[in-house]
């Protein structure tokens, strides 16, 4: 497999940043709904210094992401409806902007709450504003709204994609998985793009 995308599939660097990005933001919303369930203050601060740190890892991961979507070809779309189609490219843009949105809303908590903000105790990053007690809990409301709404659109695109797997037979899910075969393009569909 190529590490770039081809005419036919995406390139293992673009599956790379697909499927962590996707389990960082699934595990680290999973971890962030269960922190509550700590047996201790103490463990309750380590578990959001490791919810932080991988928030911001996933944070720098889109960014990597975006700059190697720049850069690297796309595969042309598999044949859909026009509205399909339209209805993709908009799910996709919104998921960029919210898998952005997210992380910066928590930096952007954090910083209003004052407290210091480290990447896995390795460095610390500056504060985005300086701290204001009175937009705490609408900072927290804003990143756990932008976190379900995230949850939202990605049941969207996971169902585009299990359609186009499981109804119409195509290859829109298989060239993002990381192995398998894509299927063979019948003789009808030539070289459409």
């Amino acid at each position: 497999m190529s590490l770039r995308s081809n005419d036919r599939q995406w390139g293992s660097v673009a599956k790379f940043f697909h499927w962590v990005i996707a389990l960082g933001i699934l595990g680290n919303g999973l971890f962030g709904l269960l922190m509550d369930l700590a047996h201790s203050p103490m463990q309750k601060i380590n578990w959001l210094a490791l919810h932080k740190s991988i928030g911001l890892t996933v944070l720098a991961l889109v960014l990597l992401r975006i700059a190697w979507r720049w850069a690297d070809r796309r595969p042309p779309d598999e044949p859909m409806p026009r509205w399909q189609r339209l209805a993709a490219q908009a799910t996709h843009g919104v998921l960029y902007v919210l898998i952005v949105l997210l992380p910066l809303s928590g930096w952007w908590f954090n910083s209003v709450t004052g407290k210091p903000l480290q990447w896995f105790k390795q460095f610390n990053l500056p504060a985005l504003v300086a701290k204001n007690d009175e937009l705490r809990d609408f900072a927290h409301g804003v990143h756990e709204y932008l976190f379900w709404f995230l949850l939202l659109v990605l049941v969207a695109h996971v169902g585009g994609a299990l359609k186009h797997h499981v109804f119409d037979n195509d290859n829109v899910l298989r060239r993002m998985l990381p192995f398998g075969r894509l299927r063979a393009r019948s003789p009808s569909e030539g070289d459409r793009p």
